[in-house]
């Protein structure tokens, strides 16, 4: 079995090298172990670094396209180098590296197709009450979406099994965490978590320049994704409040008619009217997004299909360089056709 650690990095040349010495490079279970860096458009010296730490594969995007893309990038590259297992860590070495080993047991006995990593936000010293009671409450959102009982929803240290990353599909700009998730809660994937060790905060986060910023980017993510796969609660919910408020207003102007002063109060008719009409369209809005969802569903397994099909054809993968390559540590070639032959992977196309 190969497993490969994957490491999507922007500008990480002074922080890479401490999270490489405490990735292992052997463990039990698996054939091989190889590192994969995803060069997220750095301008500094990350490529170079990674090559000298002996890093087996690179990814490099042209420009920044953010975490999730290269998220996305990863996954893609490493089932077509041949990954039995991914593990996902970020390059800022928050992670505990040796931690690799909790993370992926679960998988190697059977027990989980998707591992999260938990960080135990509430021991977690440098992060603020704030910080801590958004991340329990975003994760409890992210939790009556997917079904599951991932208690740190946001923790960016996880590892898949060859099944789960071919189903996982990225679709969001700005973060990959929350909406593999649900994902993988809504698909047949069977999610465990395991209790992990962080390492001393490095430096500031990347992704939030401030904590205006993060509740901000939070708040619309965690709501544009719990609508995305939820949007007849999402906006049947929001239609019960206007009709609720609407039917208020209407019984203040009923109450001041039977009291015989409703001309003064015409402002109230038109106003319960008017939250009505928001409340209709709202719960068809809801119908259309239940139709959406269930055509993203269609999509979802097309997607999958596709990425088996290139798997099978052994499609190499984009944005693709091999790193440091020794005589004993040599990457192997994507999965070819039976015969390796191109006129056999033309012919399987065909058929296909």
């Amino acid at each position: 079995m190969k497993l490969i650690i994957q490491i999507p990095c922007f500008n990480e040349a002074a922080q890479l090298p401490q999270t490489l010495a405490d990735l292992p490079r052997e463990l039990d279970g698996f054939d091989a172990v190889e590192w994969l860096v995803i060069d997220d458009g750095s301008t500094d010296e990350t490529i170079a670094v990674a090559r000298s730490l002996g890093v087996d594969h690179l990814v490099r995007l042209t420009n920044n396209k953010g975490l999730a893309a290269g998220f996305q990038a990863g996954i893609d590259t490493a089932l077509k180098l041949g990954a039995d297992v991914i593990v996902n860590t970020d390059a800022d070495n928050q992670y505990y590296g040796p931690d690799v080993a909790r993370l992926v047991r679960p998988i190697l006995e059977g027990r989980a197709d998707m591992v999260v990593g938990d960080r135990e936000v509430h021991d977690i010293a440098h992060f603020s009450p704030l910080k801590k009671t958004l991340q329990r409450l975003g994760s409890w959102v992210v939790r009556q979406a997917s079904s599951t009982s991932v208690p740190d929803t946001t923790s960016g240290f996880r590892a898949y099994n060859r099944e789960a990353a071919i189903q996982m599909m990225v679709v969001s700009r700005f973060t990959y965490t929350l909406e593999t998730i649900i994902q993988a809660g809504k698909q047949l994937v069977a999610i465990d978590h395991v209790p992990i060790r962080t390492n001393p905060k490095t430096r500031e986060s990347r992704l939030f320049p401030s904590m205006g910023s993060y509740v901000r980017r939070n708040a619309v993510s965690i709501f544009r994704i719990y609508a995305q796969y939820e949007p007849l609660r999402v906006f049947w919910t929001l239609a019960l409040l206007m009709s609720i408020a609407s039917a208020g207003v209407w019984i203040r102007f009923i109450v001041a008619y039977a009291e015989g002063s409703g001309k003064g109060h015409v402002q109230s008719l038109i106003l319960g009217a008017v939250l009505f009409i928001a409340a209709v369209v709202l719960f068809v809005l809801g119908v259309i997004g239940d139709l959406l969802a269930a055509q993203r569903v269609m999509t979802q397994r097309t997607f999958e299909r596709v990425r088996r099909i290139e798997l099978q054809l052994g499609v190499t993968p984009s944005h693709y360089e091999p790193g440091s390559v020794s005589p004993e540590r040599s990457p192997p070639p994507p999965t070819l056709p039976p015969d390796g032959t191109e006129s056999a992977r033309r012919s399987e196309a065909v058929r296909l």
